[in-house]
């Protein structure tokens, strides 16, 4: 079964110097129908203006993950980590036992597109950790690239959590099929474009909740970018 999230059905928050579309419940949007699903916990959009960002601030217990698509974040943390997150990198950051991070948009004139992404571990209390990787976009051209998973299969970043994250682009005749195992759910977050899952149209900013299902079939595609996590139910 997919259940279908409209992209203006996500909560909005709208700070001026950030504007966040929240998929689950976060800060001051609630809503118990979406509390999130399986243990993919948050999925914000968010757009950070030019020479502003997130001061810093701690987390506990929890997978993050950053994926850039416009612009780029600039992040510092405790353990000694500052870079520059592009386009095209996945950025993946254990919290654990406690972490203090910023992130930031230094760009003049640009604005930061990124999404942010809390899954919960399936581990408490562990070193804080972090992981920064690359993935071309010849890589994730008409399938779907693995970018995270438990054991760093196919070289994404490691999660200590029992997910995987997928990340694919399609367009005209392209198409992919993704098996999947009907006793856990799955979550297909449309980043841009339009596509197909399983017969269901998504337009951008659009999610599909799935649980139930053998397999994912994406097609139909017309500049689409795609996030696809397999999650524990």
């Amino acid at each position: 079964m997919l259940t279908l999230r409209k992209s203006d059905e996500r909560g909005l928050a709208d700070h001026g110097w950030l504007k966040s579309f929240h998929s689950f419940s976060f800060a001051d949007y609630y809503d118990p129908r979406f509390m999130g699903w399986g243990n993919l916990r948050v999925i914000n959009e968010d757009r950070i203006q030019p020479g502003t960002g997130f001061g810093t601030h701690g987390h506990r217990d929890m997978e993050i993950i950053s994926y850039v698509l416009q612009g780029e974040l600039a992040h510092q943390d405790s353990m000694g980590n500052g870079c520059a997150i592009p386009p095209g990198d996945v950025q993946r950051m254990s919290a654990g036992r406690g972490v203090m991070h910023s992130e930031y948009n230094h760009a003049p004139k640009q604005v930061t597109h990124f999404f942010q992404i809390w899954i919960q571990p399936n581990v408490k209390g562990i070193a804080p950790g972090y992981e920064q990787k690359s993935f071309p976009v010849q890589e994730k051209r008409g399938t779907l690239r693995l970018v995270a998973s438990p054991d760093s299969a196919e070289g994404s970043v490691k999660l200590h959590a029992d997910a995987r994250l997928f990340a694919g682009l399609f367009d005209g005749d392209e198409r992919y099929e993704l098996q999947l195992d009907p006793a856990r759910k799955a979550y297909v977050h449309l980043v841009r474009g339009v596509l197909r899952v399983n017969g269901l149209a998504l337009q951008a900013g659009d999610a599909a909740l799935v649980q139930g299902e053998a397999k994912l079939l994406l097609d139909g595609g017309r500049d689409a970018e795609v996030l696809v996590f397999d999650l524990t139910d």
